[in-house]
């Protein structure tokens, strides 16, 4: 018998996304948004939703544009850091020794250290309750080449991203991998 939990966030898994944007003076910023994912192929967009109260809102609002860079196990600090301090008061970028980069595409930074990135502009805004979901066209993919497979893609034992448990606040890396998508169910 399955027990009622109530109404919750708990989505597994919850990326861990580092979202960077300009202020109104130029200035880097980056945050950790674990509300996202992506939300169409066609055109390619990812969401992402914050709260209005945060620093990043007011910066994407403003410049229509973020990025979103996908830290390995490695910087596990640094993302956990970029969640817990505000940008209205601090440099993370200085404080974690990281490098900001401004995107080719659209008008935030990403983080240079970080082994995937997505450039996104801002095409449509939808409020929900405590979060607005930002809706961000991909206008490009980029990835260390470290982290290419054979393929020429993103491999993800190479980039090694892990993700949030939100009800205890945990990160976990990524497991192996149990079978391919739309073919192992063939098997039934």
């Amino acid at each position: 018998m399955k027990k009622s939990l109530g109404a919750r966030t708990l989505v597994y898994p919850t990326p861990v996304l580092i979202v960077g944007s300009y202020n109104k003076d130029g200035k880097p910023n980056a945050m950790a948004v674990s509300w996202g994912g992506v939300s169409c192929s066609d055109p390619p967009c990812v969401v992402i939703s914050l709260r209005k109260a945060t620093y990043t809102f007011g910066n994407i609002v403003s410049r229509h544009a973020f990025t979103v860079s996908i830290p390995s196990e490695n910087y596990a600090k640094e993302a956990d850091y970029f969640g817990l301090a505000s940008g209205k008061s601090e440099n993370k970028f200085s404080r974690t020794r990281l490098t900001p980069v401004k995107g080719e595409f659209v008008d935030a930074p990403y983080v240079q250290e970080f082994p995937l990135i997505l450039e996104c502009k801002v095409i449509k805004t939808v409020e929900i309750g405590l979060h607005t979901q930002f809706i961000g066209e991909i206008l490009d993919v980029k990835a260390d080449e470290s982290v290419l497979g054979e393929d020429g893609l993103p491999d993800i034992k190479k980039v090694r991203p892990f993700i949030l448990v939100p009800e205890c606040w945990t990160y976990y890396g990524i497991g192996d991998c149990i079978g391919d998508a739309f073919s192992i169910g063939k098997e039934i």
